[in-house]
């Protein structure tokens, strides 16, 4: 039988979940898993299903079908095929402990992604890029070639068919113009110290300031720097004890893991634009045990 992941996201109305319930059930579909949310300051309606079809029931015969409800409730859907793998382009700099860990949950199959490449302003990692058998795009940005740069990268995501960009620590600023046209679909990991210590060495500095708690906030990208709609974040509690070189250390493991963690809630279509803010819903069942492995 084959999986199905629906998400719906519209103005709030009675009736949407009844006429959504009813859809599948006359389709053959038996729900397996349903979240939703009601946002009372916005009064917009989130959801995400997971069904399977119990006749074999087509991907797009559903999809057709579904937009007499789409446009009941002027809904914005999207019906997918769950063992449907996004398409990812991995971007980073001169840090590469993002880098390797999506590619070692890649590896074992903890992260259910198609890597289509990665692109990089250094050399750093072509090798080990080369070596698993994935493109390797270098693109040299200085603020001379920058608009060239970035024609190069929309390029290469049209190119790869990316559905997904990840700034696994790509020390990069995209233009607005970027950020626009890929609006929902690019992921970015930061430090949490943001705005305390801005610049070089933020670790440096929280340790001179004796800081007791660090983080990592994972976020989609907006023209606005480093202030997009939060996905994921996680803290780690240090002591008065632990030195520069572990603040970097315990920074570094947080930062990996609030990363994988968002773009898992990403590609399993659990996370949803809310103006300046997201709604995410919990994983699903059938996700649960590669997510824990963050």
């Amino acid at each position: 039988m084959d999986n199905f992941v629906l998400t719906v996201q519209c103005q709030s109305r009675r009736g949407i979940v009844a006429a959504i319930a009813g859809f599948l059930a006359d389709h053959g579909c038996n729900i397996t898993d349903s979240a939703q949310f009601d946002d009372p300051q916005t009064e917009k309606f989130f959801m995400r299903i997971t069904f399977r079809s119990e006749t074999g029931a087509n991907l797009e015969a559903l999809r057709s079908s579904f937009e007499d409800i789409a446009t009941e409730f002027d809904i914005t859907f999207a019906l997918n095929n769950s063992a449907q793998r996004t398409k990812v382009l991995l971007m980073v700099s001169n840090f590469g402990h993002c880098l390797n860990d999506l590619l070692y949950r890649w590896r074992i199959g903890a992260l259910p992604i198609d890597i289509v490449g990665v692109v990089s302003n250094h050399l750093t990692y072509q090798k080990l890029i080369v070596n698993h058998d994935i493109p390797f795009h270098h693109i040299r940005v200085t603020k001379e070639n920058k608009p060239q740069a970035e024609q190069r990268l929309m390029e290469i995501v049209e190119e790869s068919e990316a559905e997904l960009i990840v700034l696994a620590r790509y020390m990069q600023i995209l233009s607005d113009q970027v950020c626009k046209k890929m609006e929902g679909r690019v992921i970015n990991i930061h430090h949490s110290f943001l705005p305390s210590f801005k610049g070089a060495n933020p670790y440096k500095q929280a340790f001179v300031r004796g800081v007791k708690l660090i983080g990592a906030t994972a976020h989609y990208v907006t023209a606005d720097l480093d202030e997009g709609p939060i996905i994921e974040q996680d803290i780690v509690r240090i002591t008065h004890a632990q030195s520069p070189e572990d603040y970097v250390s315990l920074g570094r493991d947080i930062e990996a893991q609030v990363l994988a963690r968002a773009i898992h809630a990403h590609i399993h279509q659990r996370a949803f634009l809310n103006g300046n803010k997201t709604i995410v819903f919990p994983a699903s069942p059938g996700s649960y045990a590669s997510e824990k492995m963050g």
